[in-house]
């Protein structure tokens, strides 16, 4: 199998204390952003519910504070229980979000003690602990995949602020200009096998696993996502009007709910206007279109006389080097994320202009296939051959079929921790609140 992950180094070869170290420094991050999303309000927003899509902020804080106790003080660290009373509260599948604001929450004042609180007594266990012995503590996996809950919480917290009204709460510097880009439309990706998923990535979470080879035939994708001057062009050629492009349940959805164009945009005196972190500003023409469901990227594909890619041959694109036939880690190599390779971590506010990150690009030349926005896929959510839940099935298991559709490659909202080539994302194909956009593609010649 020509697979990256063939080589990873096992639980033996390991580094404890750097993994140890490793541990500490992406829950530190997390909690620093968790701390800034829930700072930047006061108390009053803090606990209400700007839609009954998300949760009032104040339940993911106390929520991720619990999950952490629940994990790595209980289940790790072999503690007692410090508030068993809460645990129902702030079971997700126990309560829906439309529920949450009529709960007993904590109020903000008491959740952050309790997230700080079980924060301590977490980093106690981990100096301690020996990272290894059982599959939810070998090379730290269970750290690994509190900090990348968090992080996913961060990001839900992060679409709460753009759905929230009222002044501007946060703040980022805009990604670096770049000229605009010039490079060809699309690659041609060679058809054949390629190694999909990983078996030995220390952190990656269920439904990225196990590695299985995939026959892909050859095909091309966009170099870069699908910008909003292009989606623009569908939009004034009709494209919300024309029910050719649509499937017949997307085509029910956008007159049901009078969808006209994507998510926070608006037309004022001949101009097109988006919202975005309570800054109303011109839509640029550059960036990659975000807020889309999976019915107007379909249509648009459509509309464009290609389709959207299929999500083994997204990682195909993503991951697969024809050169020295194996999967990386990433598009750009096996090297963790740097600035320099892609738009994550909410160091910007915005996705990069179309073209950015030549040095994340593929082995292909195929841009910003990480960061920048949730690439929508044709496929539905489907466990790999050989899946086996854990640590738990409601993570993935309980989502798998077709009500779902597979986004791949994350967005600026994401963090490199839970970010990889390998990663996993899904939602409803009418959601379009999340950080999503796409990229087209078409079948090729041999």
């Amino acid at each position: 199998m020509t697979d990256a992950d063939t080589a990873a180094d096992t639980s033996a070869d390991i580094d404890i204390e750097a993994l140890r170290q490793r541990a500490l420094t992406t829950l530190t991050t997390a909690r620093d952003r968790t701390t800034l999303l829930t700072s930047c309000v006061d108390e009053p927003e803090l606990t209400a519910q700007v839609s009954p899509l998300m949760s009032p902020l104040v339940w993911d804080l106390a929520h991720i504070g619990n999950q952490e106790e629940l994990w790595l003080l209980r289940a790790v660290g072999g503690r007692d229980a410090m508030r068993p009373d809460i645990d129902g509260l702030y079971d997700a599948f126990e309560h829906p979000r439309s529920e949450r604001p009529s709960l007993p929450l904590l109020p903000p004042a008491e959740a952050r003690q309790y997230a700080a609180e079980v924060r301590g007594r977490v980093t106690d266990v981990l100096e301690s602990h020996a990272l290894r012995g059982t599959r939810l503590t070998d090379m730290g996996f269970a750290f690994g995949m509190v900090a990348q809950h968090e992080q996913q919480h961060d990001e839900t917290m992060l679409i709460t602020h753009q759905l929230r009204t009222g002044p501007q709460a946060l703040t980022a510097p805009d990604p670096d200009p770049v000229p605009l880009f010039t490079g060809p439309s699309e690659v041609l990706v060679p058809g054949g096998p390629f190694t999909m998923g990983t078996s030995t990535e220390p952190w990656a979470l269920d439904n990225e696993k196990p590695a299985h080879r995939r026959e892909v035939a050859p095909f091309y994708i966009d170099t870069t996502p699908v910008t909003n001057g292009a989606y623009l062009a569908f939009i004034e050629d009709g494209g919300y009007d024309d029910p050719r492009w649509w499937t017949k349940e997307g085509w029910a959805h956008i007159r049901r709910n009078s969808v006209t164009a994507p998510g926070f945009w608006s037309r004022e005196a001949g101009q097109w206007l988006r919202r975005r972190f309570g800054v109303t500003e011109a839509v640029p023409l550059d960036e990659p279109v975000v807020h889309v469901c999976w019915y107007e990227a379909d249509a648009y594909a459509r509309w464009a006389g290609r389709r959207l890619p299929t999500e083994a041959e997204w990682e195909k694109a993503a991951r697969h080097d024809p050169t020295a036939d194996r999967s990386m880690r990433y598009p750009w190599g096996d090297a963790d994320p740097a600035p320099e390779h892609a738009n994550l971590g909410q160091r910007h506010l915005r996705p990069a202009p179309a073209g950015s990150y030549p040095a994340g690009e593929s082995p292909l030349g195929v841009r910003q296939l990480i960061g920048d926005v949730w690439e929508w896929t044709s496929s539905d959510f489907l466990p790999y051959p050989g899946f086996k839940a854990f640590p738990y099935k409601e993570y993935s298991e309980v989502f798998f079929g077709p009500e779902y559709k597979v986004l791949r490659g994350g967005s600026f909202a994401v963090d490199e921790v839970a970010c990889r080539g390998t990663f996993r994302n899904w939602d409803y194909p009418i959601r379009r609140q999340i950080f999503s956009g796409f990229r087209t593609a078409r079948s090729g010649a041999v």
